[in-house]
């Protein structure tokens, strides 16, 4: 799904592209893969950085690898798009989704494009033993604020590495100028 959203609402292969929470995703790859070539990937995991290193192999230093937990993170550039599937469903306090949107909004550029995926109201409250926020599409630009106008929003049943099914939102924005 995310490969999927990313390759229609990103302006080009060069598009600035940052995947928040993406350390041991295979996105990076795939991205690379279909010609993306300006990636980068925050996560707070050492570990799932490296991991997601070595599924790359000789590729990996063409990705900019940071590790950084985003609720402390002052980018040092701008992004055209921001990818989150990972992050944001597991701010369960209301102020450290202000913080995740303060450094959004430092890192995101004006026109730029936003793309969440969540677990949706549905969904589970637990996550690997965590509590999770669920949100629809609305609630997600509730959370936003007036800087994000919304583009679209899909639902997934989402398949688990365990065979089970998880409620998801997606949600793309776009940052008003």
């Amino acid at each position: 799904m995310s490969l999927e959203i990313i390759r229609s609402l990103a302006p080009s292969p060069d598009a600035a592209i940052v995947d928040v929470g993406g350390g041991a995703s295979w996105l990076a790859a795939a991205l690379l893969d279909q010609g993306f070539q300006d990636l980068t990937v925050l996560d707070v995991s050492p570990a799932a950085l490296e991991m997601s290193q070595a599924q790359l192999g000789p590729l990996a230093p063409r990705v900019n690898w940071l590790r950084q937990d985003v609720l402390l993170w002052s980018p040092a550039r701008s992004y055209q798009l921001w990818h989150d599937r990972a992050v944001f469903h597991f701010l369960v306090d209301p102020r450290s989704r202000a913080r995740y949107v303060e450094a959004l909004e430092r890192g995101l550029g004006k026109g730029g494009r936003l793309i969440l995926g969540v677990f949706a109201p549905d969904g589970p409250s637990q996550c690997s033993g965590l509590p999770v926020a669920r949100f629809d599409a609305a609630g997600l630009a509730a959370e936003l604020g007036p800087g994000f106008a919304p583009l679209n929003a899909w639902t997934e049943q989402h398949a688990t590495p365990d065979g089970g099914c998880q409620a998801f939102t997606w949600a793309a924005f776009q940052r008003r100028d």
